[in-house]
């Protein structure tokens, strides 16, 4: 059923509820200013018309196939094939990693697709193709901007295997207009609808697509075509680009950044995701960077749909059209981005008539030994407090104990203190039942691009400590 329609400055109709019958069944691949700036790359700027016509130069080029693994690490350039894939009718197949395996799992799910990128890749997957140049203008100019069909599944993008195995989700370009449009409505009211934006996320993972690749072309945002991951690259290509600037960042960065010391240019905003924000971390950075830390919330499986600014309030704010189901072990969501519901494992408490929720943990993720209960983010969350804690993560085994019950286990990256160091502090902040055994010191935690901690990599990890 249909609840309403607004229409915002990007000029998108969005159908609370379901899309009306009556609605348009294409929708444009570009928002209509043409003059606008999507990106600037090489101190170049880059026009949307100048981008339209890289996408219809490179589509022409493109070989007859159902998919395409869009590997393109400049955003400028994931940007182009992503568009270009989509222009031919073809999905972006975005793998959970860059690692050979990863990639070569998804293309033989998809027989008959090849791969696409910007560098000369060695090895490189099978049926490998290098995206020409992107520099110079291409000769042929355009300014009709090409009309999607909303129902043309245009990327399937995998969950990070942080549960589990990465699982596949298409998405219409319905699904990703629709999304977009509560993203910009979010940052609309919150910075205005003009800024430029850095991102320390890859392109692949979705939140790198709806933070990074649709606000551009779907907005008025300009983005800058890299991906600078260290303090020192973060500051420098931000001072290169004008304000208000906003980063896309998440909280190990974000970490990185704050612990570092670096001076950054003024910011409108930060903006994270991909793991829970401690809230100490978000106000660290609100004090050292003079600009809110707002924090996003959403999956592959359905996109952002809240977000909050966890210094000040622990509450998520719904977007517009969203409605939260919860129950006993997870939560139902409906949304306008999504055609049918979709069920989540994290359990959340609805307040403000479910405008609003807390976010109480995942179903995963709780324990109960001995009658008593805690979460694993929970004690994540205590075990990076503790001073000269750099990263950590705590995780439940797979095997259980001599009585069933299955251990918690730690890996923490500290480089000034050990594990029984670490145990004491941890054991002033948490029931005994709940300390990890085994808790083990690593060098670096294996996050994948997005900062993510697949499970089997923790496993390993563990495996090879002990």
């Amino acid at each position: 059923m249909t609840r309403r329609i607004t229409k915002g400055d990007h000029g998108l109709a969005i159908v609370y509820g379901t899309f009306r019958r009556e609605a348009p069944v294409q929708l444009p691949m570009l928002s209509s200013e043409l003059a606008q700036i999507v990106t600037r790359r090489d101190g170049t700027a880059i026009s949307k018309a100048r981008f339209l016509a890289h996408v219809n130069a490179i589509a022409a080029r493109l070989p007859r196939a159902p998919a395409a693994v869009n590997l393109c690490e400049d955003r400028y350039a994931f940007m182009v094939a992503f568009c270009a894939i989509m222009l031919r009718g073809q999905i972006n197949l975005l793998p959970p990693s860059r690692a050979p395996q990863a990639i070569d799992e998804v293309m033989a799910e998809h027989p008959g697709c090849y791969a696409l990128g910007e560098q000369a890749l060695m090895p490189a997957p099978a049926h490998y193709r290098q995206l020409p140049s992107l520099i110079s203008p291409p000769s042929a100019a355009t300014t009709e901007v090409p009309q999607i069909p909303a129902s043309q599944v245009v990327a399937i993008g995998y969950t990070s295997g942080s549960t589990g195995s990465p699982m596949p989700h298409a998405k219409t370009w319905g699904n990703l207009h629709v999304s977009c449009a509560g993203n910009l409505a979010m940052l609309g009211a919150a910075l205005g609808d003009q800024f430029t934006a850095v991102a320390t996320v890859p392109a692949q993972h979705m939140y790198g697509i709806e933070m990074s690749v649709l606000l551009p072309l779907l907005g008025r945002i300009e983005m800058h075509s890299g991906r600078p991951l260290l303090p020192g690259d973060i500051a420098a290509v931000l001072t290169d680009i004008s304000a208000p600037r906003v980063l896309v960042t998440t909280p190990v960065h974000l970490r990185a950044l704050v612990e570092s010391g670096i001076q950054l240019p003024s910011l409108a905003a930060l903006v994270s995701a991909t793991a829970p924000l401690p809230v100490e971390l978000a106000r660290l950075a609100e004090q050292r960077f003079g600009a809110p830390v707002l924090e996003v919330f959403g999956s592959t499986e359905t996109c952002v749909f809240a977000s909050r600014r966890p210094a000040s309030d622990e509450h998520w704010e719904l977007y517009q059209g969203v409605q939260l189901h919860p129950h006993p072990d997870g939560t139902e969501v409906t949304a306008p981005q999504l055609d049918r519901p979709v069920q989540l494992a994290d359990i959340v408490s609805l307040s403000d008539g479910g405008r609003r929720f807390v976010l109480c943990g995942r179903q995963a993720d709780m324990l109960e030994i001995a009658g008593k209960r805690a979460s694993l983010g929970d004690l994540t969350q205590r075990l990076l407090a503790i001073p000269g804690v750099n990263d950590a993560v705590v995780f439940q085994l797979d095997d259980g104990d001599a009585i069933g019950v299955r251990r918690i286990a730690a890996l923490a990256v500290a480089p000034t203190l050990n594990e029984q160091t670490i145990l004491e502090a941890l054991r002033r902040a948490v029931d005994p039942l709940f300390l990890p055994r085994p808790l083990r010191l690593v060098h670096a935690l294996p996050r994948n691009d997005a900062g993510k901690l697949p499970r089997e990599a923790l496993l390993t990890l563990l495996a090879h400590h002990h």
